[in-house]
């Protein structure tokens, strides 16, 4: 895949399902935390090599907005290269309190991938400004071509988002308090009442 941009950048954002096998720790962390198969919302961006460390802070910031709007205690870890996959750079992972585990719990994460995807799946761009190249090739004044850099972020990892709603905003009498942000796709209800209170 070859394309010419003046300024290359692709975003995407996108729903999808998730399919993981549970490691071997996974007893550790049973029921909606560690599932199978989940939903989620996954941000991805194709950009420049020059510009890939900038949009990887754009799409920490935005989960960390996202986090801090729904009122979650969270934290933000740089990882440590031998906690990296294959594909990626550097990556930051967000925990938010989980009080059902009693600490912090992986809710998201942001990949800079950097060209580690594109080269494998040959994906480039060539810059819209001349550069010097060597005539010997007979290409004019074409650019050399460039690898783009690839960016994933997890926006929403849904059975982690209900665990974090559950737990923190649960009252003493069972009912959970909704978020304000979230009022609007509630149809204006602000608190879940337990069944048996209803009636």
């Amino acid at each position: 895949m070859l394309t010419t941009f003046y300024l290359f950048i692709l975003k995407f954002c996108a729903a999808l399902e998730n399919f993981t096998l549970n490691d071997t720790l996974a007893f550790l962390d049973r029921g909606l935390y560690r599932v199978h198969q989940f939903s989620k919302v996954e941000m991805f961006i194709f950009c420049r090599p020059e510009v890939s460390e900038s949009f990887h802070e754009e799409l920490i910031e935005i989960e960390e907005d996202l986090f801090s709007s729904l009122g979650f205690h969270y934290k933000t870890l740089d990882m440590a290269s031998g906690d990296l996959g294959a594909p990626a750079y550097r990556k930051f992972d967000v925990e938010a309190w989980m009080p059902g585990l009693g600490r912090y719990g992986e809710i998201s994460s942001a990949s800079n991938c950097r060209d580690y995807q594109s080269r494998r799946l040959g994906i480039r761009y060539r810059p819209s400004e001349p550069t010097p190249v060597n005539p010997k090739r007979g290409k004019g004044n074409l650019a050399p071509t460039q690898f783009v850099h690839t960016l994933n972020a997890t926006a929403c990892a849904v059975p982690r988002m209900i665990i974090c709603l559950l737990e923190n905003y649960q009252q003493e009498d069972g009912s959970v308090v909704i978020p304000e942000p979230l009022r609007p796709f509630m149809g204006g209800l602000g608190l879940i009442v337990p069944k048996s209170r209803k009636g």
